[in-house]
């Protein structure tokens, strides 16, 4: 296989950012080399230095003036809902049995799961984002579907069939012996398989009776390398109605504490309205809070407090995420615009270091992934985005008065979408371009 060689200014991150200003927290090539061969980076540096060690009929790629970075990381998203996304509802819970749950119903049919596979796969790439933590539906066509697809394209892809046995249409329900059996069987077909990692996926407490939970909770046990996600605290009629479901346990939190699923590969959804002693048990944990702007804006769920979390004295671990189709936008950048824009309803500030940090070495971190997707280290997936801050006539105008890195990473994520974006690399091939 040929060697390939982009050529440009090279970004990612080494620890996250602790002012505008820290230069220290990432690495900047104004003129780099990123060496790819065999689906990994093999070399990074400064051009003439990479370009020197590269192999005689290199494949090179000049990308100046734009910047070269990790590709984008989404922590949250639902396959099934690409049709749902502009979807008008009050709230959480009408748009879910309005919308959702109706549309998740057509993934018994393996053919339609394998086209809006397709869709998906290709809005992703579309808006840099080379590695996302999915929901499928309930059923196993779905989740079936999902992988395969990445298994094709060679993306590094998490994912995982709901689990849910009651509170949605008979469509869109299994029992808790078809909840883990069917889960097995995606584990043994799919996880390890190309660059897939299966994940346990009981969607939330209020679709999942006892015995599920306690399903649930057998699979955890035997495969405690599996992330687990699924959803809590995002609306507050949501979080009674839990409640109300479990009476014996503490909070919301403590539903899936006392199933064993609070850990430190367990990714929860929103965390909105959480209490301090349900941060105190996530931060003890190391559970992870996966943060969906637009989501949140969108189902008017609430202000996430992402800086408030972060600074604790016990800090809970961030993700953040798009979550279509509740979420508006498939693009990280956007998503990242609307977390600026909800802290600063809550007079916190959240800087563009901060914000391309969490959408790529951060959520890479929060995966307990950073070995293989969030930087340009050497070693790592050939997973690369190229991002243009003058793609639109507006952003160039703009740019004629940018002096610094982080105004143009300001201006990307405040202007920037899906035409931001020049090119994604997936494992060191050009995927973008081959959507045209």
């Amino acid at each position: 296989m040929t060697q390939t060689l982009l050529r440009g200014r090279l970004l990612s991150f080494v620890r996250a950012p602790r002012s505008l200003t820290d230069s220290e927290s990432y690495r900047y090539e104004t003129d780099g080399g990123l060496l790819m061969d065999k689906g990994l980076i093999v070399e990074i540096g400064p051009y003439s230095e990479v370009k020197a060690k590269a192999e005689a009929g290199v494949v090179e790629i000049d990308h100046r003036p734009h910047l070269i970075m990790p590709g984008f990381i989404d922590m949250h998203l639902h396959f099934p809902q690409m049709q749902v996304i502009a979807s008008y509802a009050a709230n959480l819970l009408e748009w879910l049995n309005t919308y959702t749950f109706p549309e998740e119903c057509r993934f018994v049919e393996s053919a339609h799961a394998q086209r809006i596979a397709t869709h998906f796969y290709d809005e992703l790439i579309r808006h840099g984002t080379t590695t996302a933590v999915a929901y499928c539906s309930v059923h196993k066509t779905s989740a079936d579907a999902f992988f395969a697809e990445a298994m094709r394209r060679d993306m590094r892809m998490v994912g995982g069939k709901v689990m849910m046995d009651r509170n949605a249409p008979q469509g869109l329900l299994d029992t808790p012996r078809m909840g883990y059996d069917e889960t097995r069987e995606i584990i043994a077909d799919w996880h390890g398989k190309g660059r897939n990692h299966v994940a346990i996926t009981p969607r939330f407490a209020i679709t999942s009776t006892p015995e599920q939970m306690e399903a649930t909770q057998a699979l955890a046990r035997e495969f405690p390398d599996l992330h687990i996600q699924t959803h809590l605290s995002e609306n507050h009629d949501e979080i009674k109605f839990t409640c109300e479901l479990y009476p014996e346990a503490i909070d919301y939190t403590d539903i899936y504490a006392r199933y064993g699923l609070l850990g430190d590969k367990t990714l929860f959804g929103h965390c909105i309205h959480l209490s301090e002693r349900e941060a105190d048990a996530m931060s003890e944990a190391g559970a992870i809070a996966v943060h969906c702007p637009t989501s949140n804006l969108f189902l008017g769920s609430g202000l996430f407090p992402l800086k408030a979390l972060m600074r604790r004295d016990r800090p809970v671990r961030i993700g953040v995420a798009t979550d279509i189709g509740g979420g508006s936008s498939y693009s990280m950048l956007r998503t990242m615009d609307e977390a600026y824009k909800i802290q600063q309803l809550l007079a916190e500030r959240l800087n563009p270091l901060e914000s391309y940090y969490l959408m790529t070495l951060g959520n890479a971190l929060s995966l307990s992934l950073a070995d293989h997707i969030g930087t340009l280290d050497k070693g790592t997936d050939a997973d690369v985005v190229v991002l243009d801050a003058a793609a639109t006539p507006a952003m160039a105008l703009k740019m004629e008065v940018v002096k610094t890195l982080p105004e143009e990473l300001f201006l990307l994520q405040t202007m920037g979408d899906d035409r931001a974006i020049v090119e994604t690399y997936v494992a060191g091939a050009a995927a973008k371009g081959a959507l045209r």
